[in-house]
């Protein structure tokens, strides 16, 4: 009975609160009812993007596929500060994106139509950077009817390109490292710079095969094989995006550059005609986009700006729609290289305006169009027309938004201002900077076992070379805190021990800006007496380092007709080999280093110099690293990703040619100067003959490869294993050899390891007659070695 009454009381005092719980009660179910689904982080992400876009008018769908970036004018004050009130009238709908908000462009109204960068601009800052995209994502969140934040997309082709931002090396020299652990560090710290400024995207990799060394942007490529570039850039992205989403806080969702036959243009000149069949873009231009987008969780894909067999990319409803989407299962969003959507007009000819140009781009499968609105400023008035449906808008802008939502953007778009300097230029960035140019350094020569130098020999060194001095870091690079010299790496390393004396000795140009639109070579007469006081300075020395190649002004990308970048020549600028002939006359012993962005025919520096090396560009610790790898502290590991060739008139000179190809010239060589996947060492190795688990397999079986490599030198280095792949018999015609695994490995001396690889049927196959992969019955010839011109060889047979 008292457990009873007790239990009453309960109730009654229970039924007494209730009418005072209820209104709290509703309260809370009235803040849920009010609150959007597409704002509850809790709901999936695919319900999120459907709640927001049944919310969204046509016009606000509309401005989420545009960006703005000539014309930042008009959501800024003159003095470049972000402006809610001329955002918000400019853009009452809101705003998809904001291209390279850490640069100034639009502080100014202007309108050239050039995708480069303004030259000599002072950017901004890492704090201003994240205080103008605070402000702005602010603006989008809470001043746009909707408060959907934006994208901020910045470049990061080797370093997020900012000012103060690590400067790693350039692509290419990244590429020599054949390092995909090492290329995943680096564009981790790029990630974590670019982020703390608040950036979320970035428009790197680029994935292109290169295949010209004409071509003005070889340097931003992994070089001209398609699975040496397809591992580097799956690397990268690693880096830059880590492997699962939703995106980690210091991490930047990535853009696949540049979808595609981009490094084979017709004579070699960019945006020009990619002259390819479909056998040939499926075999070596696709595989590095179709290997990203089925292996990791791209979400972003840029269109490039050529044409192939009559159709440019940007229109190109095959290449963007059936294979990229279809075939491959993208499902992120393809983005419009800068004012591509208008070279449809004013390049390619093909409309006769920018909103007929939108019409077909859309309907393609462009979704975003960068780095302003233009042809898609008209897709109101073309849905209006029907010539544009409702259904492509809302394709578009639902792949814009599951970016947004797999990026946390909803949540937090905002940065961390007291992080933002910080994190960038760190001192783990630096030491990592250091690390990737020492192993980007490619020994090409190293006569009379000259390198490393001993300094205990040496009483006087002449450093010679005006980019030893004023070292080039490559495109798409901003200004680093600070740029360690060729001429600064070698008289901290002679502090104390030997004097460094310098001569400019050959100048190429006037300036080495990279955004400035006129080229000016150096006159003769002034290269001259720079030549004399080089000699001069070189008979005081005992040992000379000689700093030659290229610069950021002759080897880049041509952007517009009055910036061009390609070359019809690959020979040295400017009277460098003369420089050279009257060092080596001396007589002393001489280290050449070359720092360039494309692969000179350095025919005459090949036979004479003492000891050569390929830096290419090798970022902001250039001079440390150079003076780790002449002074032995480091072994050169680096491999060459392409073939360097011995004239222009060799090209094509890349390896995986077909067995027609290259019968032979009259009074030349039709064999590189140097083969891809070649590069020297300071101690010797030797690889062994590959190892088949089985000598025998179905055609859907995998096989194990066993390599031994063993350092019979005297030093520690690294080598790496290269395995090569030829299918001997087949119904369509095949590459002599292609490379299908690598692995570097570091070896003391006398150590011998035995390295493993697996091929799988995918690296066996072959697009037949009909145009489907497969795997045809026959024998394969399997190599491994240092390079692809010194292989072993064994047969698979495949039944």
């Amino acid at each position: 009975m008292r457990n009873f009454r007790r239990i009453a009381a309960l109730a009654i005092a229970a039924t007494a609160l209730t009418p005072l719980l209820a209104p709290a009660a509703q309260a809370q179910t009235a803040a849920r009812a009010e609150k959007p689904l597409y704002k509850d982080a809790a709901q999936p992400i695919e319900a999120r993007v459907d709640d927001l876009l049944k919310r969204m008018t046509l016009e606000e769908k509309a401005a989420q596929i545009v960006a703005i970036w000539e014309h930042k004018d008009r959501i800024q004050t003159v003095a470049g500060e972000f402006d809610p009130a001329k955002a918000s009238q400019a853009f009452p709908n809101g705003l998809g994106m904001v291209s390279r908000p850490s640069d100034r462009r639009g502080v100014a109204a202007q309108a050239n139509g050039a995708a480069g960068v303004t030259a000599n601009a002072s950017n901004r800052s890492p704090e201003e950077t994240a205080r103008y995209i605070n402000a702005a994502q602010k603006w989008a969140v809470e001043k746009t009817r909707l408060g959907i934040p934006m994208l901020m997309h910045e470049e990061a082709l080797h370093g997020l390109v900012a000012p103060g931002a690590t400067s790693f090396p350039q692509s290419i020299a990244l590429a020599s490292t054949w390092d995909p652990k090492l290329l995943e560090q680096v564009f981790s710290v790029a990630a974590r710079e670019a982020r703390a400024r608040g950036a979320n995207l970035v428009l790197a990799p680029v994935v292109d095969v290169a295949r010209d060394p004409r071509w003005g942007r070889i340097e931003e490529t992994y070089g001209e094989d398609p699975y040496l570039v397809s591992e580097m850039g799956l690397a990268a992205i690693r880096g830059f995006q880590g492997t699962t989403l939703p995106l980690a806080k210091d991490k930047v969702f990535v853009t696949l550059k540049h979808m595609t036959g981009h490094g084979q243009p017709e004579n070699g000149t960019n945006v020009g005609p990619a002259s390819l069949g479909e056998r040939t873009l499926r075999e070596d231009f696709f595989p590095p986009f179709e290997k990203a987008v089925k292996t990791l969780p791209v979400l972003s894909v840029m269109a490039s700006y050529n044409e192939i067999d009559g159709i440019p990319s940007h229109a190109n409803k095959w290449l963007l729609t059936d294979v990229l989407r279809g075939e491959w299962g993208f499902q992120g969003a393809v983005v419009s290289d800068y004012f591509a959507i208008r070279e449809l007009v004013t390049r390619h000819k093909m409309f006769k305006d920018v909103k007929d140009a939108g019409a077909r781009a859309i309907d393609a499968g462009v979704d975003v169009e960068t780095p302003d609105g233009e042809g898609y400023d008209r897709l109101l008035d073309l849905v209006r027309e029907g010539r544009v449906t409702q259904g492509q808008i809302d394709n578009a802008v639902r792949r814009v938004l599951r970016m947004k939502f797999e990026g946390g953007l909803f949540e937090n778009p905002y940065a961390d201002l007291k992080a933002a300097a910080k994190k960038t230029n760190a001192p783990d960035a630096i030491a990592l900077a250091r690390q990737a140019a020492r192993e980007s350094v490619v020994l090409l020569k190293n006569g009379e076992g000259l390198l490393p130098l001993d300094a205990a020999g040496i009483k006087r060194m002449a450093v010679i070379g005006t980019h030893a001095k004023d070292t080039p870091i490559g495109g798409y690079s901003d200004v680093p805190n600070h740029v360690v010299s060729v001429l600064e790496g070698m008289q901290t390393e002679g502090k104390g021990k030997f004097q460094v004396d310098y001569a400019e000795g050959v100048r190429i140009t006037e300036g080495r800006v990279w955004a400035q639109d006129a080229v000016t070579l150096t006159p003769a007469a002034t290269n001259d007496k720079l030549r004399a006081e080089a000699i001069e300075t070189a008979k005081n020395a005992d040992v000379v380092v000689m700093v030659l190649g290229g610069n950021e002004a002759l080897s880049r990308e041509a952007w517009a007709d009055g910036h061009l970048g390609d070359s019809e020549t690959l020979d040295l600028v400017g009277p460098q080999d003369e420089l050279a002939k009257a060092i080596f006359a001396l007589g002393k012993p001489v280290v050449v280093i070359l720092l360039n962005g494309r692969p000179y025919s350095v025919n005459y520096l090949a036979e004479k110099a003492p000891a050569l090396i390929e830096g290419w560009y090798l970022g902001e610790q250039t001079g440390n690293a150079l003076a780790d790898v002449i002074f032995g502290r480091a072994n050169p590991g680096g491999k060459l990703p392409v073939s360097i060739a011995r004239n222009v008139g060799q090209l094509p000179i890349y390896y995986n040619r077909k067995p027609s190809a290259r019968r032979g010239y009259l009074f030349g060589d039709t064999s590189p100067l140097y083969p891809f996947g070649y590069g020297l060492s300071y101690t010797s190795f030797d690889i062994a003959a590959p190892v088949l688990a089985t000598s025998a397999i179905g055609i859907d079986d995998n096989v194990k490869v066993n390599v031994d490599v063993t350092n019979t030198g005297k030093r520690a280095g690294d080598e790496v294993v290269q395995l090569y792949v030829h299918d001997d018999e087949a119904s369509v015609t095949r590459p002599v050899i292609e490379l299908k695994r690598f692995q570097r490995v570091t070896l003391q001396p006398g150590e011998k390891k035995t390295v493993t690889f697996e091929l799988k049927p995918e690296d066996l196959a072959l697009y037949n007659v009909k145009m489907k992969r497969v795997v045809e019955p026959g024998t394969f010839t399997i190599s491994s070695g240092p390079d692809s011109a010194t292989l072993k060889s064994t047969t698979l047979t495949v039944k």
